[in-house]
């Protein structure tokens, strides 16, 4: 079966390309643009118009750029958090705490049931926090377990779960 074509193409391409507005229709200026009354007649004269009174309500709803500091505290605070010591221990390496102040040790499930302890933000020797810490978990487990340094993202990993021993540690020394 064979289709036929109207002799216009032009006024068939017009109309799909066009977005099926007519002719006459003049194309309305966009949302944010206002038009202004003192352009010529039959001239409009397209202006942004700004708004600083109101800019009080959308600096509300802007999230903050960083944490505050959290206030200063004796001791450990009803929640479990404890803030650093007022001066970092004079040890070799230093454990830098998150953004959102607290100590950067996590644990970590791979494969299935490979359990691993995570220190993280390690500045300095990470060589003697790596050699602390096992002498540490020697203590508290009675066998050495395997670790792995990782210089480039100054990261110390320990074979097992040991995130409640390695902060309370970390708090007790200091950081």
């Amino acid at each position: 079966m064979a289709v036929f074509l109207s002799p216009r193409p032009m006024a068939l391409r017009r109309l799909l390309l066009g977005g099926f507005r007519r002719r006459d229709q003049t194309p309305r200026p966009p949302a944010a643009f206002r038009c202004v009354s003192d352009a010529a007649p039959g001239e409009q004269k397209m202006l942004i118009l700004e708004s600083t009174e109101k800019y009080k309500f959308v600096e509300r709803l802007i999230p903050p750029s960083r944490v505050p500091d959290p206030p200063k505290h004796a001791g450990v605070t009803p929640s479990g958090w404890s803030p650093p010591a007022d001066t970092p221990p004079p040890l070799p390496y230093m454990i830098r705490r998150s953004r959102m102040h607290n100590i950067p040790v996590y644990t970590d499930l791979t494969h299935g049931s490979r359990r691993m302890t995570l220190i993280r933000k390690v500045e300095g020797d990470i060589w003697a926090l790596e050699k602390d810490v096992k002498e540490y978990l020697k203590d508290v487990t009675g066998k050495e377990l395997p670790t792995q340094v990782s210089e480039v993202t100054m990261t110390l990993k320990v074979k097992g779960h040991f995130e409640t021993e390695l902060k309370e540690w970390l708090t007790a020394k200091g950081f």
